[in-house]
């Protein structure tokens, strides 16, 4: 939709203000650079430019009036290199950044594009002005680095997204969009876990490591860094802190999305998890200092940071374990909740706490019965990935993970029954 010229108003000065503040934004960076041949104020009126141009474009209903524009800018910047070449500066940089900002100008005059022009102009400016940033690190890939970010851009951007969004076979349990997502997700765990461990360290990046793998999935971090410890054996504390790390973000996860789904049962949720999360927290701290002790740590190094043989073999065995949970809970019918939520949980949390939140707002369960339903699937969850451990990395860390998510379940489960007896009491 377009604004008329005869309406002039406030989304008139909106729309043309917008521009002039993004190609302002834009030429602020230019500016800084001496052999740059646009500045502040080239990009401030080549994005006015953008804007006139979407304006009269849709007044006298002649959308090539933008291609026009976006030409003689184009050309007006290639004539300007030719006339006085740079050796330094070709000027692609900056010329293709003006045709950015007569672009988001363009954008900015249409209400339903003006947000993504913003964001897009702030995105562009970022990356001009970080280029020694980006140059110093594109210098230190190597070819294995080099090799597994597009392994990873093979894995999530050309096969997921032709993958099918649907079920198959016995009870639709076999979903491949969901099964190659779960192996994307452990590549990409692993790939950036890679990244961050060259950037910050070990020391003092395990917890780091430990809650952004517990935002992106736990599953997938405890199996990433189950393998570094095997592999590495002397790496058994960095991958002890960052899988209880990650499994205790869980516990808040599951909090903030049933404050956000449904408020009116976290008073009775929270005991349990922050119980859990609370007795875990303990053992890791303790964990996580007897590592920064450690007088020295061995280099991470991996063959293949992006993960991919462990990746498709885990992305086997859950789509078996997909089909066992559709199994148990197809066993168990409609009454069997429980039995639902401890086989949906070896998965999968989030899914039977959506479940259970939405019985309980339909008053098909009361609360006692959804924090169960959730605490049964978080115990399920947590014995789930100590077998991964046990499987891949051995009964030592095993026993070592045992004792923080048994720590886990104790916390939580005398939150449970300290919030049941408030509940009976009040």
């Amino acid at each position: 939709m377009t604004t008329p010229l005869s309406d002039v108003g406030l989304e008139f000065a909106h729309g043309f203000l917008t521009a002039l503040g993004l190609g302002l934004l834009m030429g602020l960076e230019r500016e800084r650079r001496a052999t740059s041949r646009a500045g502040l104020r080239t990009f401030g009126l080549t994005s006015l430019l953008g804007a006139v141009c979407a304006l009269l474009a849709g007044e006298f209903d002649s959308p090539w009036l933008i291609a026009a524009g976006l030409l003689a800018v184009a050309a007006m910047m290639i004539a300007s290199y030719a006339v006085r070449p740079d050796q330094d500066d070709p000027g692609t940089t900056s010329v293709v950044a003006l045709l950015l900002a007569f672009g988001f100008g363009a954008m900015a005059w249409y209400d339903e594009y003006r947000t993504q022009a913003v964001m897009l102009a702030i995105l562009s400016t970022v990356l001009l002005y970080f280029k020694a940033q980006l140059k110093r690190l594109t210098s230190r890939l190597t070819e294995r680095d080099i090799i597994s970010i597009l392994q990873f851009a093979v894995l999530s951007l050309v096969i997921l997204p032709v993958l099918p969004d649907q079920g198959f076979g016995p009870y639709q349990a076999i979903n491949p969009y969901q099964v190659w997502w779960m192996v994307v997700l452990i590549s990409g765990v692993s790939l950036a876990g890679y990244g961050a461990l060259r950037i910050a360290g070990q020391r003092h990046g395990a917890p780091l490591l430990g809650i952004l793998g517990g935002l992106v999935s736990s599953t997938a971090t405890t199996l990433v860094y189950s393998r570094h410890s095997r592999e590495t054996p002397a790496l058994g504390g960095l991958a002890l802190t960052v899988i209880l790390t990650a499994n205790l973000v869980v516990l808040v996860r599951l909090v903030a999305l049933t404050a956000v789904v449904q408020p009116a049962l976290v008073p009775h949720l929270l005991p349990t998890m922050a119980g859990g999360a609370l007795a875990g927290l303990v053992v890791a701290v303790v964990m996580w200092r007897r590592m920064e002790r450690q007088d020295s740590l061995p280099q991470l190094e991996l063959r293949n940071p992006t993960e991919i043989r462990a990746a498709l073999t885990f992305g086997a065995i859950y789509a078996a374990v997909l089909f066992l949970s559709a199994w148990l809970a197809d066993i168990a019918g409609s009454r069997g909740l429980y039995l639902v939520a401890l086989a949906s949980g070896l998965t999968d949390v989030d899914a039977i706490t959506l479940s259970s939140l939405r019985l309980f707002a339909l008053e098909r369960v009361n609360a006692t019965q959804a924090v169960t339903a959730v605490g049964l699937a978080v115990l399920a969850n947590l014995g789930f990935k100590l077998a991964v451990v046990a499987v891949v990395a051995g009964r030592r860390l095993a026993g070592r993970i045992a004792l923080g998510f048994s720590a886990v379940a104790g916390g939580g489960f005398a939150g449970w029954w300290l919030g049941l007896h408030a509940m009976a009491g009040g």
